[in-house]
């Protein structure tokens, strides 16, 4: 059975299977799933107890690295794309509103921004953001607050 579970299809298909677990069936799971095969087969000698949750354990830190980057990428990518919209307010209210803003964290910002600058639903911007839906709403809710709060004292 070991000698079957080295089989390079084998390993795959676990990574495989554990990334989209994590990332969806995207092109990031299949590329996810790919780089943690090729370091489980690199270094399957050293592999101690079950070769399949070892395989397993490796795929899903493979995609864990994925949605970090997707973090890392996502507000830039975020802020070129809604660079060139004009601002659906009077422009008084702009400056007042961009500092309010400015003043809150980044994950705040780079909620607001996709869910009403973008006009992304809660469910995209849980897709965007690589958030479960569930954490983007009590999210929204809590930054929507301390947008409130923000434009009082300002």
């Amino acid at each position: 059975m070991r000698a079957h579970l080295w089989d390079w299809r084998n390993v795959h298909r676990l990574a495989l299977r554990e990334t989209r677990c994590v990332l969806g069936t995207t092109a990031d799971a299949e590329d996810a799933a790919q780089e943690a095969a090729i370091r489980a087969w690199r270094r399957r000698a050293t592999c101690r107890g079950a070769p399949a949750a070892w395989i397993r354990a490796i795929a899903r830190n493979e995609a864990l690295r994925v949605v970090e980057r997707r973090r890392d990428e996502a507000p830039l990518e975020v802020a070129d794309q809604l660079a060139d919209r004009a601002p659906a307010v009077d422009p008084d209210d702009t400056l007042e509103l961009r500092a309010a803003v400015g003043a809150l964290d980044h994950d705040d910002r780079l909620l607001l921004l996709l869910r009403y600058w973008a006009d992304l639903s809660q469910p995209e911007v849980a897709r965007a953001a690589t958030l479960p839906e569930g954490t983007v709403k009590v999210r929204l809710h809590r930054a929507r607050r301390r947008l409130r709060l923000a434009l009082a004292a300002g």
